[in-house]
């Protein structure tokens, strides 16, 4: 239950991210608004670990140099995000986003990438994905 309340949180929240983002780039620029994004979500992050100081931070020798680039990938992110609610609205790409991440994640079960357990993809999510991809194609 718990994994479902934050995974409907995450999305719910880059959404919001992403409408912000767009408003905020509108006046700014794209590449500013991705900066200011990652830097107050550096500072909220901080901020929260310095509040929960649960000591773990000598853990970060093992973690491998490939996962530290995850940060990374949030600038381009924010960016796409940004750039696709420009040019095709909100829900467009919101839907298109999730579109994207359900393949990847497919392809990173299906592959054991990153040390997740390799699953087994079946019809019935290839058939899920198909309906996504058509209810897409729908709404443009």
């Amino acid at each position: 239950m718990k994994g479902s309340i934050f995974a409907l949180l995450g999305g719910a929240f880059i959404t919001l991210q992403g409408v912000a983002n767009s408003r905020i780039s509108q006046d700014i620029g794209t590449w500013q608004a991705a900066t200011i994004t990652q830097l107050t979500g550096f500072v909220t992050a901080l901020f929260i670990l310095m509040f929960v100081r649960d000591g773990k931070w000598k853990r970060l020798t093992k973690v491998k140099p490939l996962y530290l680039t995850g940060g990374a990938f949030g600038a381009v992110v924010i960016y796409s995000n940004v750039t696709a609610i420009q040019y095709i609205g909100v829900t467009l790409s919101i839907a298109a986003i999730l579109i994207a991440q359900l393949s990847l994640t497919f392809i990173v079960d299906g592959n054991g990438w990153f040390g997740v357990a390799k699953q087994k993809m079946k019809l019935p999510h290839f058939i899920g994905i198909g309906m996504m991809v058509a209810g897409v194609v729908i709404m443009r």
